[in-house]
């Protein structure tokens, strides 16, 4: 018995079936995220392997992934067929570093949120930056990689920033963000992943192992950064205003911690009891304890007054 023949599409049919307009099929092609079709005669004709593909660039669309990774995965698809556990890493690693999930905005809306102007200018900034990325075919609108970044520079800009200084500060924080990258990087392929990259292409089993690694340590360079930006914010941020309003905030402002000098003697006796490189640990955690124990004897206190008061008729 013959098997079926395959299925073939004009263009607009090919369309109709994915969801995508002519124009995003033709720019897909032009980007080659999309095979080249068949020509027949004066025709261009599409299979089920162009259908399939522009079902899985939508997907990976709707998962956050941009165009430009997009290509990426589907070129290594293409060039590892077999390759399941090289594949899956991959996808693994291009896939988003983030639970946000992307959006779409319109070209009007965009222009609302930031105060009703239309400007071209900033808008082709943003698409350098990467703060919005162009869909082929459709040119009043655009994918939102990262809503909350948008969001922050819209913020800033009705708070008064002007959009020129909200790109030259991303500039600025992109770089030192990705110092920051590089190092988290560097540091786990030293002590995690170097036991993967030893042979080339690694094993599928050995992928498959890498790739779940990869998903267990994707929060942690994010936690990370969270936690040190908003311990740096809070030291900076009271700093920064104690040196503009100076005496006027001091009521409300803790005071910067004095360094204290203990007496040699003490200090020696410290040592000696839990060794020198234990010591400063030694006398913050017995400070702590003091301090703790004191608040706890002057609430006590406090709560011992309060209740003579309430006894007093």
């Amino acid at each position: 018995m013959s098997g079926q023949s395959a299925a073939e599409y004009r263009i607009e049919d090919l369309a109709h079936l994915s969801g995508a307009t002519v124009r995003t099929i033709r720019a897909y092609q032009d980007r080659a995220l999309l095979p080249k079709p068949e020509r027949r005669g004066r025709s261009n004709v599409y299979g089920d392997t162009h259908l399939a593909r522009l079902h899985r660039i939508a997907d990976l669309l709707e998962r956050g992934y941009t165009l430009a990774s997009i290509k990426e995965l589907l070129e290594a698809w293409d060039a590892g067929r077999g390759l399941g556990g090289v594949l899956g890493l991959v996808a693994e690693v291009n896939g988003p570093w983030t639970d946000e999930k992307a959006d779409r905005i319109s070209r009007v809306e965009l222009d609302e949120r930031f105060g009703g102007v239309p400007d071209d200018q900033a808008v082709d900034e943003a698409v350098e930056l990467g703060v919005l990325e162009r869909i082929p075919g459709r040119a009043d609108e655009f994918l939102v990689p990262s809503p909350q970044e948008l969001s922050v520079a819209a913020e800033l800009h009705a708070a008064g920033v002007p959009l020129q200084a909200i790109s030259a500060h991303l500039r600025e924080l992109r770089g030192q963000v990705e110092h920051i990258a590089t190092r988290f990087l560097e540091f786990t392929t030293e002590h995690v992943f170097v036991r993967y990259l030893g042979h080339t292409p690694p094993t599928d089993a050995d992928a498959e192992e890498a790739a779940a690694l990869v998903r267990r340590l994707r929060p942690l360079a994010q936690q990370t950064v969270d936690a040190e930006l908003a311990r740096a914010m809070q030291t900076f941020a009271t700093r920064h205003l104690r040196q503009h309003l100076g005496e006027t905030l001091a009521p409300f402002v803790d005071p910067e911690p004095a360094s204290v000098t203990l007496p040699p003697d003490t200090m020696s006796a410290v040592q000696k009891l839990v060794g020198s490189g234990n010591a400063a640990a030694f006398i913050a955690a017995a400070t702590e304890r003091e301090l703790q124990a004191r608040t706890l004897d002057t609430l006590a206190s406090n709560a011992a007054i309060t209740r003579q008061v309430d006894q007093i008729p």
